[in-house]
């Protein structure tokens, strides 16, 4: 169930990246424009001959406002057309057509409502008693105010009833109207009925929305803090969107007269202060969702970046100096986080807790200093220079971004600089082996030759898709996502290309990252990897190489084609189904929290941290051995692979103190024997760690774990194969 409300968010985010794509060049031109237009600012850099009234460049200007101007003003038809393209699983250009049909049919429908009950006069003015802000112009429509909320509501619904009928058969009499041509049909049917709906509805949903932001706003300084950590956390999982998205668009974000009409949403009445000439200094309150990234992208994540570069090795200080320079400097101008977040929060989780923590008392910090600039997509310097410096300290207080980001930036530099060498974390540049530190700077290499071979590939093309490198790219993301026939849609945010599969065992993250991919995040169906600001390339190629390429047989037949060439594979080898012999909470071996098992020295495997003392075995098969001191157990599988399972960490030192054997060496069990008990509460008070792993000695070149099912399970679940 996790994993499937998990899937659907997922989807639900990157939906919302489609319509949020376009904000950056609104607010551009909106920023612009409004800037070099106002009266003040002319007269300040006393430029009246160049952008005075009744010149060409003013003009221009003007023209670009309004243009960035009517983009917000048209959110909530942008947000149902491009959710219901984000949704939509084929044909989406029947989901924007019948997306756009059923916006103006659900807001007609409620208008006929109002105007039947009263709440609109004949006239079309808004009667007397109506509370004021909650009746609305929505593209010339007089509705209920539902913002980006009622473009929501219309995606998903057309998006549901796209993918349910878009391939429907009608009796033959009508059968013109099956198909794809179903859906605008269907669709404007529901939302006549949804608009009649929403108007008994949406008002008391409106009084929870604004009840809900009166309870963020209420809670001040403490409340910022809290959303800036909930938004932080949220970054590894690609659900930051589904987050944030409401505080800066609707009414949880606040509401404010602007120029005698509602706004509603902290984005939204920044911009529309931009564009007021009576506003003297942007509001704090407004801004607060978003003030804040300026002081940690600029200034504290680059001072992270400092840290993993000075803590690196010697020798492997130049690799990881292009890594991490090139990240620090995507933080610093465009505020894309997401390669230097990677380039620790695989490696060591400790340091992306402290900036989660960090950077989210960075957005209070901002909200106390009453700092006020807007942004359009995250907060790098381009952002800061259009909406904080350009508009003056007066109107933003801008400058005290500088002071505290130089706070930041020492607080970061030290902070994972102590972390770091205090606990040994293996942040690039301090691996034990090349792989990773190579991984990560192919990483960056490799974003470079796709833009070049899709930019060659968009002059060469002779009609047959992407050039060769695009092609080879798409071809081993798509091995790695377990082949063509695996892969269900395919989507991407700004860094991280975002699929779905049928069978999430067949994804390889280790060839995957081959690809150039910083990092891999399976959750359920949906897989998220991550390349970085180019991921829009390498989705185009993608899509583009799965519409030509034929179809398979399936991904099995990729792995061992690559462990032909020296990949990844299994060696050809039939799956073997591992179950686990321990109850609790399962996960790779790599998070042992004991390095001869996290670095994989003694073989691949899986780690479970018991909630019960039971050993089952997970198998048939032979006891090679058990310990004297009875904290592990060897066993051979019947088809001969040997594995170990390791009660605790430094438990040898116990002396089989807490441990009861109930097989010897060389005796044969059955799958669900018992094996072993031992004493949980005494390990965890007397041993380093009560982590129990199952380590499989005997694999062959190539052949690894792959991790079916992690979190909580219990004893003989079937939670992965080799």
């Amino acid at each position: 169930m996790k994993d499937r409300i998990f899937g659907v968010l997922q989807r639900v985010g990157r939906s919302f990246m489609l319509p949020i794509a376009v904000l950056p060049v609104a607010g551009l031109l909106l920023g612009i424009g409004s800037s070099f237009t106002n009266a003040t600012t002319i007269q300040t850099y006393g430029l009246e001959r160049i952008l005075g009234d009744g010149t060409m460049l003013n003009a221009l200007l003007v023209i670009m406002a309004k243009a960035g101007n009517v983009i917000f003003d048209n959110l909530p038809i942008i947000f149902a057309v491009g959710v219901a393209i984000g949704m939509a699983k084929a044909e989406k250009e029947v989901a924007a057509l019948s997306a756009m049909i059923a916006f103006f049919v659900m807001h007609v429908s409620i208008n006929a409502v109002l105007t039947i009950t009263g709440k609109i006069l004949p006239d079309g003015a808004i009667a007397p008693g109506v509370l004021d802000g909650t009746i609305a112009s929505v593209c010339g429509i007089q509705t209920l105010q539902m913002g980006v909320f009622g473009g929501i509501i219309v995606g998903l619904g057309v998006a549901a009833l796209h993918n349910r009928y878009h391939k429907i058969a009608l009796p033959n009499a009508i059968s013109f109207f099956g198909g794809s041509r179903f859906v605008p049909i269907i669709s404007t049917v529901v939302y006549v009925g949804v608009g009649m709906v929403m108007y008994f509805i949406w008002p008391v949903v409106q009084n929870a929305i604004f009840a809900l932001g009166g309870l963020v706003t209420g809670t001040g300084y403490a409340g910022t803090l809290i959303f800036g950590i909930i938004k932080r956390a949220l970054i590894p999982f690609g659900l930051h969107h589904v987050f944030y998205m409401p505080f800066w668009q609707t009414a949880v974000g606040g509401t404010m007269m602007v120029d005698g009409s509602l706004i509603q949403g902290g984005q939204n009445i920044f911009f529309a202060q931009l564009a007021s000439p009576d506003v003297v200094h942007f509001s704090a309150d407004a801004t607060r969702y978003f003030s804040g990234e300026f002081i940690f992208m600029i200034f504290g994540l680059p001072g992270a970046a400092l840290a993993m570069y000075r803590t690196a090795k010697p020798e492997k200080r130049k690799a990881a100096g292009g890594l991490l320079l090139s990240a620090a400097l995507a933080s610093m101008l465009t505020g894309i986080t997401e390669p230097i977040e990677f380039s620790f929060l695989f490696v060591a989780p400790m340091l992306f807790a402290v900036q989660v923590i960090l950077a989210g008392s960075a957005y209070m910090i901002a909200h106390i200093l009453n700092i006020a600039v807007g942004l359009t997509f995250s907060g790098g310097f381009l952002d800061l220079l259009i909406f904080g410096i350009l508009q003056g300290n007066a109107k933003t207080s801008w400058m005290r971004i500088i002071p505290a980001g130089i706070i930041y930036f020492l607080l970061y530099y030290f902070i994972f600089s102590f972390l770091i060498k205090k606990f040994d974390l293996k942040t690039p540049g301090r691996e034990d082996e090349d792989e990773e530190t190579k991984l990560y700077t192919k990483a960056d290499v490799n974003a470079r030759k796709s833009a070049g071979a899709s930019g060659a590939a968009g002059q060469a093309d002779t009609g047959n898709g992407a050039g060769k490198a695009g092609d080879a790219l798409s071809m081993d993301i798509t091995r790695g996502l377990g082949g063509k026939k695996n892969i269900t849609s395919v989507d991407c945010c700004a860094t991280r290309l975002r699929c779905s599969v049928e069978d999430p065992v067949l994804v390889d993250e280790r060839l995957l990252k081959a690809t150039g991919a910083v990092g891999v995040i399976k959750k359920g169906q949906g897989v998220q990897v991550i390349y970085g600001p180019n991921v829009t390339v390498i989705k185009s190629n993608l899509e583009q190489y799965l519409a030509d390429a034929p179809d398979e047989d399936g991904p099995c037949e990729a792995v061992k084609e690559e462990t032909a060439d020296g990949g990844s594979g299994n060696n050809g080898r039939e799956r073997h189904i591992i179950c686990s012999p321990f109850t609790g909470r399962a996960a790779s071996i790599t998070e042992a929290p004991d390095e001869a098992f996290s670095s994989k020295a003694m073989g691949d495997g899986y780690m479970v941290i018991p909630s019960d003392g039971r050993v089952l075995a997970p198998e048939d098969g032979q006891v090679l051995f058990v310990f004297p001191t009875k904290h592990a157990i060897g066993l051979k599988t019947e088809d001969g692979m040997e594995y170990l399972l390791h009660i605790g960490v430094d438990t040898v030192k116990l002396d089989g103190k807490g441990f009861e054997a109930f097989v010897s060496d060389g005796q044969k069990v059955k799958k669900g024997q018992k094996l072993m008990e031992f004493d949980l509460e005494y390990v965890k008070a007397s041993a380093a760690s009560e982590a129990c792993m199952a380590v499989f000695t005997g694999l062959t070149e190539g052949c690894e774990i792959h991790m079916v099912k992690t979190g909580e399970v219990d004893a003989l679940d079937e939670i992965g194969w080799y």
